[in-house]
């Protein structure tokens, strides 16, 4: 054991420790969880290292190191040992995300070296609902999408990345990886779509992260002519209806603060605010 304040890369031998840790705040780690839960601590597995906080021998906070910089249940140390080590191994994410306090931190330390970022998201409400709508009736016409129709639902994906995050996920590779996650999401029954008779996409989400305490929505987009009436809150309604069925008792999503549309609809569909997430973009 160790004894004294230090950091590490965790192993597969720590896998119960980290799980407790993750365990603390399901909802606020639901990304984190979701792929340990899956892939454990092998970093090859789980496309990243895990790097742990020990107080007293006792790991009490981690952080993800992958495609994405993620604190969790990081106390003001913790994150002051996870900038070091980042500072010492280079950007390798495409951004740092997590609860508001911590990543805004942690963003503090790493802005030097790192930065400017391409974009600050400070403000990123996270809520959740565990529970239908009484007043909003799911759409019947949003449904799976079948493992046949990636042509039909990839253009739709595509345009919803790119005015999220603003650029194109089909850079760099040519959108091999990002077609993998979504034929992933596709084939594992958790993207939905409602498509029109010419079969173009209306209305669109996805289940992403999903542990057997909670799950992720994202990716929700409405084609833009379809804007404006009224097919965002049953769409999400209908979506919110197979989470709670079939993955997990509570679904939860985080929303830039400056998204009013969507904030009005996810709150007129149920969800409440419980937290407040941060990225920082490169």
């Amino acid at each position: 054991m160790l004894t004294q304040t230090t950091s590490r890369v965790l192993e597969p031998s720590d896998l119960d420790a980290a799980l407790a840790i993750l365990d603390r705040e399901p909802v606020a780690n639901a990304f984190v969880a979701s792929r340990v839960q899956v892939a454990g601590l092998d970093p090859w597995r789980l496309g990243g290292e895990m790097w742990g906080w020990y107080e007293d021998g006792m790991l009490t906070s981690l952080c993800y190191a992958g495609a994405n910089l993620v604190p969790v249940c990081a106390t003001p140390r913790a994150v002051r040992a996870f900038a070091d080590r980042a500072r010492r191994a280079g950007r390798r994410c495409s951004s740092v995300v997590g609860p508001a306090t911590p990543t805004a931190a942690l963003w503090r330390l790493l802005e030097p070296q790192w930065g400017p970022a391409r974009e600050v998201r400070a403000h990123q409400p996270l809520m959740v609902a565990d529970r239908l709508p009484e007043n909003i009736t799911p759409d019947p016409y949003v449904r799976r999408v079948r493992k046949d129709e990636m042509e039909k639902i990839m253009p739709a994906c595509v345009a919803m990345f790119t005015e999220e995050v603003g650029i194109s996920p089909l850079a760099g590779d040519g959108g091999l990886l990002y077609q993998a996650r979504v034929a992933e999401l596709v084939g594992a029954g958790r993207a939905f779509a409602r498509f029109d008779a010419e079969g173009k996409v209306v209305f669109k989400a996805e289940i992403g992260a999903a542990t057997d305490r909670t799950c992720q929505i994202q990716g929700v987009w409405v084609a833009p002519e379809h804007r404006g009436r009224g097919v965002a809150a049953p769409g999400m309604a209908a979506v919110l209806r197979y989470a709670l069925a079939d993955v997990a008792p509570v679904t939860s999503l985080y929303v830039n603060d400056f998204n009013t549309a969507a904030r009005r609809t996810y709150r007129r569909v149920g969800f409440q605010e419980v937290g407040e997430f941060m990225s920082i973009l490169f």
